[in-house]
């Protein structure tokens, strides 16, 4: 069975990850995912996209991305991805696959569910146990909206932008939001391609003619 082609969306926020082969580690130290990272701000002004919530985790990366009309998203997970590995093949002397297949993503409500799988990606490192709380790890978005830390790649989310009038106020919601125990589910994002409401995922079920489930790799179960 073919697998579902790619919804690349217009004035939409997208959950993007990136894997590495056969779960193999990507980043071998800070300098590989500083590299990563300065890759990321000097391709996303020339693709016209915007960044919301990011981590880079060891052996895979999680991005959430705004598209407008005049986005490339493909050119610039590309770019992107294609210049890492040159990188990575150039200081390690690496050859083979180094990113398993193409990037995953999942098209995300900004109304409801925005903070929650930016949440959800800023906790990767406490739920791996890296470290105990998400400032500890200079890899992720947290410290932008908890600790208003500049960061160059990032732009304001509207929902934490929506949290409150002043700064402080914000960042305070969204230390107290993240602190919450209540998280999305991994299956969630693993499984489906619209996150969101149920109004919400009914609206792009309908638009895109699919449901919101994955295809599983492989043959079909034998029943």
């Amino acid at each position: 069975m073919p697998r579902i082609g790619r919804l690349v969306p217009k004035d939409a926020a997208l959950h993007i990850t990136c894997r590495g082969n056969n779960k193999q580690k990507i980043f071998n130290n800070d300098s590989d995912k500083l590299c990563y990272y300065s890759l990321i701000r000097d391709l996303k002004q020339e693709n016209k996209v915007s960044i919301f919530h990011y981590c880079l985790m060891d052996n895979h990366i999680h991005l959430i991305i705004w598209l407008n009309p005049q986005s490339r998203l493909s050119r610039f997970m590309k770019q992107l991805n294609l210049s890492y590995f040159n990188y990575f093949k150039k200081i390690y002397g690496y050859s083979g696959h180094l990113w398993q297949g193409r990037f995953g993503s999942n098209l995300v409500d900004t109304d409801s569910y925005l903070l929650q799988c930016g949440k959800y990606i800023e906790l990767n490192p406490v739920r791996a146990r890296i470290v105990n709380l998400p400032e500890e790890y200079i890899f992720s978005s947290y410290n932008h909206y908890a600790k208003g830390k500049p960061d160059s790649i990032i732009t304001d989310s509207p929902a934490y932008l929506g949290l409150a009038e002043s700064e402080d106020g914000r960042r305070r919601c969204y230390v107290d939001f993240v602190v919450d125990s209540s998280i999305i589910n991994n299956g969630v994002l693993e499984k489906r391609l619209f996150i969101g409401s149920e109004a919400f995922i009914r609206k792009l079920e309908e638009y895109y003619q699919i449901k919101n489930t994955r295809l599983e790799r492989g043959r079909p179960r034998k029943t």
